[in-house]
């Protein structure tokens, strides 16, 4: 299953006017970044649904900025809280999982998908069965499931658009019409902050050092993920679900000047690629406009101030979440599942500094040799897996925290 090529020629004026859109997970890095387009442009777009996992105060201001119809918070501790901030305003107001995914099935236009984790997986289905033009940061969510979530975007008419650098990159440059003409994608990574490291020095890197991203502002845990090159294998098994290429035919190189997104190759020997001053702004605004594209003042590639691009193959023994992450896609069935949620745990506990760095992929490795592979044939298959590799990281942390 892929994105099909039909879906990239929806005309420009299916919507025309005024684009209704939500924004989940508006508080995080997508979502701030997306409202800040948004408010460049405000002719264009009318706010419906914002949502948070537990930045409530920040929720709220949003929501009275831009005008919104509801604004949902997970964190059902919250609901008062949000309430009173949102008092005297237009704005309804609601809390918990189910309200997410009730909002989530409300019919807008466009649907910004930037809840992090697994937790991101049911209102994406939600959003999907709308029939709207979906844009998704939640690369979790394909991993999880992207067999049946892209079945779903066929069955109900969705339009997949993805928000992530790397793949934005691909569907900007691919050749939908002639796939057999393209010999492999080229996915870029920056390498994160711990390139230049040592396997001994990695041993002792702290939470902030693995925070701070050398090229992109990003959240706690997918700044982890790209310390840990986990980052890339997620995005590596996102890549075999988006786009009609065989795990074969994906590459993943290090750039770490992040100016070429990723690439294409095509059998006649030409490379395409995308390329852009690192600025997450500019994906998004492609995917906000999609399918045109809108004026954006982003900080404009300088390529003689640059001066140099370089290139490297991944070390392996260094960030071994690149081979358990083929190994997991290889695998099959239940594995990527498992291998989300264990990564997911041990990086909360490497965050909360029960664990070493170097500890979060050996806990994915032991839970993935661990676990019981099987078949998942639905959704609920999904979250009963996802629940019992949650249990089994914390139980193998458990034994490696006593240790620190």
């Amino acid at each position: 299953m892929s994105i099909s090529p039909a879906t990239r020629k929806i005309s420009p004026t299916q919507h025309p006017g005024v684009r209704r859109v939500s924004i989940f997970g508006s508080t995080g890095s997508i979502g701030v970044n997306t409202l800040d387009l948004i408010a460049a442009a405000p002719e264009k777009f009318a706010v419906e649904v914002l949502s948070a996992n537990e930045n409530v105060t920040l929720l709220a201001e949003q929501a009275r900025q831009f005008g919104a119809k509801r604004a949902v918070i997970a964190n059902e501790a919250k609901y008062a809280e949000l309430k009173s901030l949102l008092s005297g305003s237009a704005v309804e107001v609601a809390a918990g999982r189910d309200a997410l995914i009730d909002a989530a099935s409300c019919k807008v236009d466009w649907v910004m998908l930037g809840i992090v984790g697994a937790a991101g997986l049911a209102p994406t289905i939600a959003a999907v069965k709308t029939g709207a033009i979906i844009a998704i940061a939640n690369k979790e969510a394909l991993v999880c499931s992207g067999d049946m979530v892209l079945a779903d975007v066929k069955k109900y008419g969705a339009t997949l658009l993805p928000v992530d650098s790397e793949h934005n990159a691909i569907f900007q440059v691919l050749d939908f019409d002639q796939i057999d003409k393209v010999e492999r994608l080229v996915l870029t990574a920056s390498g994160g902050p711990f390139l230049d490291y040592t396997l001994e020095q990695m041993k002792s890197v702290t939470r902030d050092q693995a925070l701070a991203h050398p090229n992109w502002e990003m959240g706690a845990k997918i700044s982890v993920d790209s310390a840990t090159m986990m980052n890339k294998g997620l995005e590596f098994i996102e890549a075999v679900r988006l786009f009609p290429v065989s795990p074969e035919q994906i590459d993943i190189l290090v750039h770490p000047q992040s100016v070429i997104h990723s690439m294409v190759e095509y059998r006649d020997g030409s490379v395409l690629a995308q390329m852009g001053a690192p600025d997450m702004r500019t994906p998004i605004s492609y995917t906000l406009g999609w399918p045109e594209r809108h004026d954006f003042r982003a900080e404009r590639l300088d390529l003689a101030k640059v001066g140099s691009l370089t290139f490297l193959d991944p070390d392996h023994v260094k960030f071994p979440a690149l081979r358990l992450a083929r190994e997991a896609l290889n695998t099959g069935k239940s594995a990527p599942t498992i291998l989300n949620a264990s990564n997911e745990v041990a990086v909360h506990g490497f965050l909360k500094g029960e664990i070493r760095f170097l500890d979060i992929a050996g806990i994915v490795e032991e839970c993935l040799n661990r676990a019981n592979i099987a078949e998942l044939t639905s959704i609920e298959d999904i979250f009963d897996c996802d629940a019992q590799s949650r249990d089994l990281a914390r139980s193998v942390m458990a034994s490696i925290s006593t240790k620190v």
